[in-house]
């Protein structure tokens, strides 16, 4: 009995239409990327394993997927780890390559291995697939795309407030409007723990705190407290909790919590320079708001630190996220490069634009006319006013076989295609065509440059 097909868990196959969506959105976002002068690079799918390990922290590390390595990889196994059944130990000896988890990191090995060739500051973009042994849900997968755009070379905040910006614009372009984009700075994080007398407890207390829409004050009070932090230490921070108003009146609050922090008050400034230009230089949809308890548990971020929420009444994790990354490039040797990065998240944005029809019907149309096919010789004749078309920009396909009229006319209507173009012995003999509006019905009789005219229209 042969085995019925299927896709692992957690990855997508994807119909015409939804590549064509998907591609619009792809499209979108690169046309900004480009407008903001950002330059392509590609890298590969997998890397050597030492690049991506211990770069995401630990639970980072624990989604990567490794690659086992070629022909009989037990015989180079480290023996003792086998014998005892230790899958960690034993990993580094079988598996020496992994699946990339995100853009960023391949971003800094390429960077130090061309360092020589690239012009600093170097802006680049990267439209690319990316591995997470995640548990698949709605807007989580295992294998997605992700948009990247970075700086790397520049320390200078005018980075951040164009990175705002290119989001709004890129958003903006989609037709998604309401979307908000949080903002907050590690400094301001480290100064919370410094402030609290916890300053070795800063990445769990971090990403306690980024769980608090998800577990609530309580959930995060509890988890720092199993990691040590004390009751009496949360207690001084508690006005984070409560935290809520405009974005100036946040920064307000938090000079007064942050007030003996010399990090802090740096993570304030910063963050006061950035919303203080956006708001002469205004935005097109977007919201900007001044999120505290945003963490992101990854350890590479020093600065801002971004995570873009879709509208209200959307049931969606973050459709992008990013931030401030002083020496990304020390882990592979080149110290003191600073870079700045943001990422949107493909298919989270096209799960909140089909819920919100937000797709032009344009979109997942392709072919704009079906010639019926009658015989060799009204095909032929059909095919060199397909070729015109098709030479004017047009898409436009014969129907390969001589089948029956309610067939052929079936197979556009299954389509979506527009438009029917039928030539037989009388529109051969005048040199013409009768096109049927597929929508409305309506037929007419028309010369080739008609046709392109109204098909093209």
């Amino acid at each position: 009995m042969a085995q019925k097909p299927s896709i692992p868990k957690g990855t997508r196959d994807f119909s015409p239409s939804e590549v064509a969506k998907r591609n619009f959105i792809m499209q979108t976002i690169r046309e900004q990327f480009e407008k903001f002068g950002f330059q392509p690079i590609e890298t590969p799918s997998f890397e050597n394993s030492e690049t991506l390990m211990g770069k995401y922290g630990d639970e980072g590390d624990r989604l990567i997927f490794k690659i086992l390595n070629s022909g009989d990889f037990l015989k180079k196994a480290n023996q003792e780890a086998f014998n005892q059944k230790d899958s960690l130990k034993i990993t580094s000896s079988i598996s020496e390559k992994a699946l990339r988890y995100d853009l960023t990191v391949p971003f800094a090995r390429y960077v130090v291995q061309h360092r020589n060739e690239l012009e600093f500051p170097f802006k680049r973009y990267q439209i690319q697939p990316v591995w997470r042994a995640d548990r698949p849900q709605k807007g989580r997968f295992r294998e997605f795309f992700q948009c990247d755009a970075d700086v790397v070379g520049s320390d200078s905040l005018w980075q951040e407030v164009e990175f705002v910006q290119l989001y709004d614009a890129v958003f903006s372009s989609l037709g998604l409007k309401g979307v908000t984009i949080k903002m907050n700075n590690r400094k301001v994080l480290s100064g919370f723990a410094e402030v609290i007398g916890e300053s070795d407890k800063l990445i769990d207390f971090t990403v306690a705190l980024d769980k608090l829409d998800k577990i609530g004050e309580d959930g995060v009070k509890k988890e720092m407290q199993e990691k040590g932090i004390s009751s009496e230490a949360i207690e001084k921070i508690q006005r984070v909790f409560d935290l809520h108003g405009s974005f100036l009146e946040k920064i307000e609050v938090l000079k007064d919590i942050l007030a003996t922090s010399e990090i802090g008050k740096k993570g304030i400034e910063e963050l006061e320079f950035i919303n203080n230009a956006l708001a002469e230089l205004g935005l097109y949809e977007a919201n900007l708001d001044l999120d505290v308890t945003l963490a992101r548990g990854l350890n590479y971020y020093t600065g801002a630190i971004f995570e873009v929420s879709a509208p209200k009444g959307v049931a969606m994790g973050s459709i992008g996220g990013g931030g401030r990354y002083d020496d990304l490039t020390g882990i592979f040797g080149m110290s003191g490069v600073s870079g700045v990065g943001i990422s949107f998240g493909l298919d989270r944005i096209y799960l909140v634009l089909e819920e919100l029809d937000l797709f032009p019907e344009t979109v997942a149309g392709n072919v704009r006319a079906l010639f019926i096919n009658f015989g060799n010789k009204e095909s032929l004749y059909c095919l060199k006013a397909i070729k015109a078309l098709r030479a004017g920009g047009i898409a436009a396909e014969l129907y390969p076989e001589e089948a029956k009229m309610k067939k052929q006319m079936n197979h556009a209507n299954k389509r979506e295609i527009p438009f029917v173009v039928l030539a037989g012995t009388k529109e051969i003999e005048d040199g013409q065509f009768t096109l049927k509006d597929m929508t409305s019905g309506e037929q007419s009789t028309v010369n080739l440059q008609e046709l392109k005219d109204k098909i093209g229209s």
